[in-house]
């Protein structure tokens, strides 16, 4: 059992006695312990990344006023859940409560950079540059060395967790580890696929309204 997850012991085990042991009427078995702690984080887990991601997504609406703008920040979140999922297969881990918190923290920061860079393509735009492919080639340059330094500010500070052998170090490895996965794939994609979503996003904006002036 040594170096296994909880849930997935529970899980053999309730298998084994379904198939293997007959209960007289009213007996049941019951699992508790740390597989019902285990249970009872994760039914406030369900609640709370939800109620995060609305968060962030209301708080993006009210920084933008741009429903089109806060999803397409809001893209940065699959991108760096890619990473995170990656990274704990990579490493033999099972999605515990711990990475599904390291996954709320990474959401955080996946979504500060693409606030950094749609904000820029949009001050780049509002002192007159037309040009779509040339506002994101420039505020990509110009913003470039302040995301890759948030991304590796977060994931050298997450290191030694990631690292950790001592004490403890079964609820801080699944959260870094999500933490630094996640980082490394959002800060690539943010600064590939964002700026080609931007461009994407603006055209059928600019299509629609000539469409309606029409």
């Amino acid at each position: 059992m040594r170096g296994r997850d909880v849930a997935s012991i529970v899980k053999e085990l309730q298998g084994k006695i379904e198939k293997q042991i007959d209960f007289p009427p009213g007996y049941y078995p019951t699992y508790g312990g740390q597989f019902e702690n285990l249970k009872e984080a994760q039914a406030r887990l369900s609640i709370a990344v939800p109620v995060a991601l609305l968060l962030i997504l209301m708080l993006l609406f009210f920084t933008f006023s741009s429903i089109k703008q806060s999803i397409l920040i809001f893209m940065a979140i699959p991108m760096a859940s890619i990473g995170g999922v990656f990274a704990l297969l990579l490493r033999g881990m099972p999605f515990s409560i711990s990475a599904g918190v390291g996954f709320i923290a990474l959401f955080g920061v996946a979504v500060l950079n693409g606030i950094v860079l749609v904000a820029e393509f949009n001050r780049l735009k509002k002192d007159g540059l037309t040009d779509l492919f040339q506002i994101v080639l420039t505020g990509t340059r110009e913003r470039l060395r302040p995301v890759l330094m948030t991304a590796a500010v977060a994931s050298l500070g997450f290191l030694p967790m990631a690292l950790a052998t001592s004490a403890g170090a079964e609820v801080q490895k699944p959260l870094a580890t999500v933490v630094i996965g996640g980082l490394l794939s959002s800060t690539l994609l943010t600064l590939f696929v964002l700026p080609c979503l931007y461009i994407y996003f603006e055209k059928i904006g600019s299509k629609r309204l000539n469409a309606s002036s029409i």
